[in-house]
């Protein structure tokens, strides 16, 4: 019978994952438009109301991989992600924030939360995001958060261009995106600490890498259909 092949070090499933960068989101052709500054208020209003959807979803996929977990201290670990984005109270929160975003490229917060706006490519890549986190082993779904490794910069990048390049925006508009960075920086350290201390043989590892690779491709998923979504713009 053949060996199985022997599992990677901690250091060469970091990089496994790593290597995936270049599949993230901040690569997509409406990204590179949007930093530099090429988005139209249209364009603006359409990335905004269905990246929404997304950001709305999150505190759900996050209770799906809680409930399937069945580690109390990887519960607790997780569990202030959720009132990170729906706030500790109405008002509050991820959620909120970027619905303010919302409101500053011209959005009405009413029309945003009724989903009118949401595309169909953009509600079948999130809903299949959550499904996977409700379906898949609890290590799976907690290896698709791992985009959070490539996110800071961007987010960090990304105030400065919107700041620079849509005079209509400001500052405090932007507060989704200057209040996650450094959030989204530990819990991205959070992540791969846990991914390398459970994926201990080499087919959770493969296994990790490939729910890393899907979570990319539901982004890409999301931004495709954002750019050829023009017949669907808010009025």
């Amino acid at each position: 019978m053949p060996t199985a092949d022997p599992p990677l070090t901690g250091a060469e499933l970091v990089t496994a994952l790593r290597g995936l960068s270049h599949r993230y989101w901040g690569t997509h052709p409406f990204h590179r438009r949007l930093h530099a500054g090429e988005l139209s208020k249209a364009e603006l209003r359409r990335w905004a109301a269905n990246r929404w959807y997304y950001q709305s979803i999150l505190p759900q996929k996050d209770a799906a991989i809680i409930a399937n977990c069945p580690l109390p201290d990887i519960r607790r670990q997780w569990l202030p992600r959720i009132a990170y984005h729906d706030g500790s109270a109405n008002g509050d929160g991820g959620r909120e924030r970027w619905l303010r975003l919302c409101e500053a490229v011209g959005l009405i917060r009413d029309e945003v939360l009724s989903e009118r706006h949401v595309l169909p490519g953009v509600r079948f890549a999130v809903d299949a995001y959550v499904t996977f986190a409700r379906t898949r082993p609890w290590l799976e779904a907690v290896a698709s958060s791992l985009t959070e490794m490539f996110a800071g910069h961007l987010m960090r990048q990304r105030v400065a261009d919107m700041l620079a390049n849509y005079p209509w925006i400001g500052q405090d508009d932007l507060a989704y995106f200057t209040n996650r960075i450094d959030a989204v920086s530990g819990e991205g350290r959070d992540t791969i600490d846990i991914v390398v201390r459970h994926c201990v043989t080499r087919a959770q590892q493969e296994a990790a890498i490939a729910a890393l690779s899907f979570k990319c491709d539901v982004l890409w998923s999301m931004l495709d259909a954002i750019e050829r979504g023009a017949s669907h713009d808010p009025a």
